[in-house]
């Protein structure tokens, strides 16, 4: 399956964030660059497409990942993708520790550039898995996010148990172990609706005076 969206766009330039909850998923959905199912490689499609009879826990269709790109408010960059695979698994009902184990294996050993995951992707990856489990929500593969498009993020996140405060703090987190990557700097860990990182050094001492 294609992804219709902005041809203009590159994908790495692509990031929704999370303060976004006014938005509907099929506005946010239309801004992300367009990719066609073939681009997807082989091996890729092996393990996460749902129709593959090798395919892990959450495995799911390239549409119903790109709106959970969007509500988990991840770009496109490796380390965003190792996070939204990561939780979509460890949302999955289905799921045990040893698949976890052979997938990270498979998507560092197996996996060829630039989709393949570093060292720091599978402690991504790994922090997905477990925010997964943490949060309400369960089997987002199953989820009919096509027929929802006209709905908010914030009503969908609402009715998929899907805690934004708790994303924050764990961005904030990701960042700080992570704060060379380009993934990690553009990461949305807003604080009382403010983007620290969107600020510029004076105005973030500034902020810190008041608090």
């Amino acid at each position: 399956m294609s992804r219709t969206g902005n041809p203009k766009l590159l994908w790495h330039e692509w990031n929704p964030g999370l303060d976004n909850d006014q938005w509907t998923l099929g506005y946010v959905l239309d801004t992300m660059p367009s990719v066609e199912a073939d681009d997807i490689p082989l091996i890729i499609r092996i393990f996460e497409n749902p129709s593959s009879f090798m395919a892990f826990p959450g495995a799911i269709t390239l549409a119903r990942h790109d709106a959970i790109h969007a509500l988990l408010g991840r770009g496109l960059r490796v380390q965003d993708e190792a996070f939204v695979i990561g939780f979509t698994m460890g949302a999955a009902s289905r799921l045990k520790n040893w698949h976890v184990a052979i997938f990270a294996l498979i998507a560092q050993h197996l996996y060829r550039k630039p989709y393949n995951f570093k060292a720091r992707d599978i402690m991504v990856f790994r922090m997905g898995i477990w925010e997964g489990r943490m949060q309400k929500c369960q089997d987002l593969q199953d989820f009919d996010f096509e027929n929802h498009r006209d709905q908010t993020l914030r009503d969908l996140r609402k009715k998929l148990g899907i805690d934004r405060n708790r994303l924050y703090s764990l961005y904030a987190y990701e960042k700080l172990l992570h704060m060379d990557t380009k993934a990690s700097r553009r990461l949305d860990t807003d604080l009382k609706q403010l983007d620290v990182s969107a600020l510029e050094p004076d105005k973030r001492k500034e902020r810190d005076d008041k608090h």
